[in-house]
């Protein structure tokens, strides 16, 4: 069942760094490097394993959401300032 899980947050990371592949492929708009991918798959898969991690240890359900919903609200923080560097734009 393990393995399970980690094979789904690893093709669900996968599937999500298709959309800006295939859209390389129809669009000179989209232009990312392998440093690019490299950065965006280990952001989604990490993600993917701190909330898998904090599913597994935390036994309280409520306790899971909060944990669950800070770890992807620092993710989308740090996606967001890669792309756009929002901090430095607020400061």
């Amino acid at each position: 069942m393990k393995n399970k899980r980690l094979l789904i947050i690893l093709l669900i990371a996968a599937l999500i760094l298709l959309i800006p592949w295939l859209a390389m492929q129809f669009t000179d708009e989209v232009n990312w490097t392998l440093f690019d991918f490299m950065v965006a798959g280990v952001l989604l898969f990490g993600t993917g394993i701190l909330c898998e991690i904090a599913l597994r240890k935390i036994s309280n359900i409520k306790s899971r959401i909060i944990a669950c919903a800070i770890i992807l609200f620092i993710f989308f923080l740090v996606w967001l300032e890669i792309a756009v560097g929002f901090i430095d734009k607020l400061l």
